[in-house]
Order: C-alpha cells, then structure tokens, then sequence
C-alpha cells in the first residue's frame, strides 16, 4: 500500500495527534491543582475522603475509556473515534465547571475521563498506521511529549488562576472544542487502506487470547501496569518521599520538574535509539536501568548537583520506559488489533496508575515511605523486565503496509 500524495505530504496528523496528548497531559494534573483550594474552602462539599474518591474515579474512566472504547477504533476508524472522544471529553470536562456539588464533579470527572482514555491509544494507533515504516519507536515517543507539555502548561496556568478553579475545567473544555474542527477537517483516515492488505473482520479482545498473541498480551499488560505505576506514583509522592528522607519540601518540588524535564528527554532519546536498535532491547535496558535508578535514590546524596543529576536520569529511564511499551505493542499487532492492544495495555495500565499513589501512600501513611517506596517503585521496574524478557521480537502475521515518509 502506498499513501495518498495528500496524506504522505501532509503534517497535520502528526500535530493533531500531539495536541491530543497535550489534553491527557492536562487531565494528568489539573486535579492536583485544583483539589488544594476545593479542600481549603470546603467549595461543594470537598473534604480529604471526596478528593481521594473524585481522583479515583477519575483514573477509572480513564481506563474504562482505553479498554472498551479505544478498540472500536480498529472497526469504526481512527479519525471518527478520535473527533468523538474529544468532543465527549470537551463537553464533560466544560460540565465540570459548574458541578454542583462533590458528587456530580466526580461523575463529570468519570464521563470525561471515559473519553480521554480512548484518545491515547487511538492517536499512538493512528500514528503507527500514519508513520513510515521502522519508526514505531520515534513516532509514538514524539506524540507522546505533548502529554508532558501539557502537564506543564496545565500547571503553569494553574498558578495564574488559583484559586479560581472553575477556569481550569473551562479553558481544558474549551481547548478540545477548538481542536475539534481541526481534526475533523485535517486528519485523514488511515484504517481502511491499512487493512487492504489484511482480511477485513470483526475485532475485539477475543483476539487477544488467539494464537499467537496471549503470552504477548499478559506480558504487555503486566509491564504496562508496573509502568504506570511508576509514573502516578512517582508523580504523586516524590515530593514526600524525598521530604521523608529530610530533603528540604522546595527541593522535593523541584525535583518534580527536575524528574519531567529527564521524562521528556528520555522519550526523545529512547524513540532514535529503539528505530535503530529494535524496541524490545530498549524497552528492557530503559526498564532495568530505571529499577537501579530508584534503588540508587534510597541513598541520601548530600550533594545537591548530584541528586539533581540522578533524579534527571531517573525520569529519562522511567517515563519513557512505559511509552517504549506502547511503540512496542504498535510493531507486535497487525493494524486492525492495534488500538485494540493498546487500549489494552493502557487500561490495564491505568490500574496500576491507581495502585501506584494507593501502594505509596499506604506507605507514607505507616512512616516507612522513605526508603520503602523507592524499594517498591524498583521492584515495578524489575518486575517489567521480568515480564517483557520472554516476548519475542516480533509475532508472526503482524506485517504491515509500508507507507512512504512523510516530508
């Protein structure tokens, strides 16, 4: 198969594709932001119980979204499925807004979280059918930094508008909206000329669970959860971890951004380095070595430049250990299971993006967080390489057409 002149020419996917990461990266952080000032002012009911509930269920629709919704991408297409869970997530996300009460906040949180779930599988999905051949690796790397910039727009916001928590949902629900019209009219279909060269049938999570794909899956699916663990968790609780350890509260904030700012570097380096070496050894040597790097941080390092330096590594290994993952699911399954995989991998992970900030907090609760969480958080990272180690290369029958570069 090769692509249309418009399609191989175009950019658009490319960019459209990014900004929908950047809205998961602004639901990514825009609780943390807003939850402070709705438990200071006790504003529609919140207390510490409703925040711990509203985020919790937020992560569940979010994994809802990614295991049910995703996958009727590889029946409906990319493009339809994209423009509908924008436009579901604008308009709950807007709701939210002006939720009357504790309760309705959650369920609006819930709905937009169902939507945005879908949205990262389908846009990595989109993608891989969209990339040219041998790019997996850079492809889904670079998508997936604009859901660290949108984390850290989302916080520079915050800091202009908080207390008014309202704007947040409002400016989030908006930005969809306007990126609704652009993916309608700019983003070409790839699914049905990817399946020109495939027997076009029904898919589902039945095909998971056929030869040759079950190991395959079950090994994703645990390096998935141990991955978003790694990531939630580190994101919730490094700023405790490291106050537990008697670092100063600035410098455990600091090393947030310190950790993000590796995070982003990683991903870039990551996707070159999987193109040209094969994801599988990447994806195990990223895992590995971010286990030894949060091993390493349960030492207290006195010299400040130096704990800077290991906590950059840190994040250059551990966040994109988990998208090396995805870009690996996109080469193992054909095209019409591909975002059926991938929501896969990435509900099963958002369950792990729940037990990581529960499993972390258990620990600060019980006074052992410092060095114990860091101790967990390097057994996750050695858990995925345990569970990747046995999946091999590549799965027969998963070939796909090879599209021209995109110039």
């Amino acid at each position: 198969m090769t692509t249309s002149p418009s399609i191989r020419r175009s950019q658009w996917p490319v960019w459209l594709c990014w900004l929908a990461m950047v809205l998961d990266g602004f639901d990514l952080v825009v609780l943390g932001t807003v939850i402070p000032t709705l438990i200071k002012t006790g504003e529609l009911g919140f207390d510490a119980v409703g925040a711990t509930l509203v985020a919790t269920i937020s992560l569940v629709g979010v994994g809802l979204g990614a295991l049910f919704i995703a996958p009727l991408s590889d029946r409906l297409g990319r493009r339809k499925l994209m423009v509908a869970c924008v436009f579901w997530f604008s308009i709950f996300t807007l709701a939210v807004a002006w939720a009357p009460n504790v309760a309705m906040f959650g369920v609006f949180r819930f709905l937009a979280g169902v939507g945005l779930g879908a949205c990262l599988p389908v846009a990595l999905a989109y993608m891989n059918d969209y990339s040219p051949v041998g790019s997996a690796g850079k492809s889904t790397t670079r998508t997936m930094t604009g859901y660290h910039v949108g984390a850290v727009a989302t916080a520079f916001l915050a800091l202009m508008v908080i207390p008014d928590w309202r704007t947040m949902f409002v400016v989030g629900g908006l930005a969809g909206l306007v990126l609704l019209p652009f993916l309608w009219f700019k983003l070409p279909e790839t699914l049905p000329a990817a399946q020109t060269a495939e027997k076009q049938e029904q898919t589902g999570f039945r095909d998971l669970v056929k030869k040759p794909y079950p190991l395959v899956a079950a090994a994703i699916a645990a390096a998935s959860f141990m991955g978003l663990l790694l990531v939630y968790g580190l994101n919730t609780w490094l700023p405790q971890l490291m106050a537990s350890a008697g670092y100063p509260v600035s410098a455990g904030l600091s090393l947030l951004l310190v950790l993000n700012l590796g995070a982003v570097a990683g991903l870039i380096v990551a996707g070159i380095l999987a193109d040209k070496h094969g994801t599988k050894p990447i994806v195990l040597l990223w895992f590995g070595l971010s286990a030894a790097c949060l091993a390493l941080l349960s030492i207290k390092v006195e010299n400040a430049v130096l704990l800077n330096a290991l906590v950059f590594v840190t994040g250059v290994f551990v966040f994109s250990s988990q998208v090396l993952v995805y870009a690996w699911v996109s080469q193992l399954f054909p095209a019409r299971l591909r975002a059926t995989a991938l929501g896969f991998a990435a509900g099963v992970g958002r369950v792990g993006a729940i037990a990581g900030p529960a499993v972390t907090g258990g620990l600060v609760a019980a006074g052992i967080a410092y060095p114990w969480g860091f101790y967990v958080f390097a057994a996750a990272g050695a858990l995925a390489v345990l569970a990747l180690v046995a999946v091999p290369h590549a799965v027969e029958n998963t070939t796909r057409p090879v599209p021209e570069h995109v110039s």
